[in-house]
């Protein structure tokens, strides 16, 4: 990935089924770290520690795992990435997303850069992807 994942080169990026396009970059100096999530005009701010902390959950599950991708004011189904991003039982203990009102869909918009950083399998499929630690 050329990319450097920074405000100035940041990484461009596709939704798993290739119907949306949108940036995303590190800001490491914020406090606590971000990823920061441009789609279109809307902006979202996600723990920096979720890129870590979501492979090795993938690792510890060994699996598929379906990703789930709601907004915040819905339900995440059980089971899915979404839901274990909003768990009181991953390791920041709630939501990875930061932006109150825009918490969500972690499961749609981490997984391809997981993917492009080469960390995990996803599949592209019109809808019910999941993914998977390489």
């Amino acid at each position: 990935m050329a990319a450097l994942g920074t405000k100035d080169n940041p990484w461009v990026l596709k939704t798993p089924p290739g119907t949306s396009e949108y940036t995303m970059y590190r800001d490491e100096a914020h406090e606590p770290p971000i990823l920061v999530c441009k789609v279109g005009s809307t902006v979202l701010h996600y723990d920096l520690r979720c890129i870590d902390d979501c492979v090795a959950m993938l690792k510890a599950h060994g699996d598929w795992m379906e990703l789930g991708a709601a907004d915040e004011q819905k339900p995440a189904k059980e089971g899915t990435v979404e839901a274990w991003a909003r768990s009181a039982t991953n390791p920041v203990g709630g939501w990875y997303g930061l932006k109150k009102g825009y918490r969500g869909r972690f499961g749609l918009y981490l997984p391809p850069l997981l993917e492009a950083l080469g960390l995990v399998e996803l599949e592209h499929n019109p809808k019910n992807n999941r993914m998977r630690a390489r």
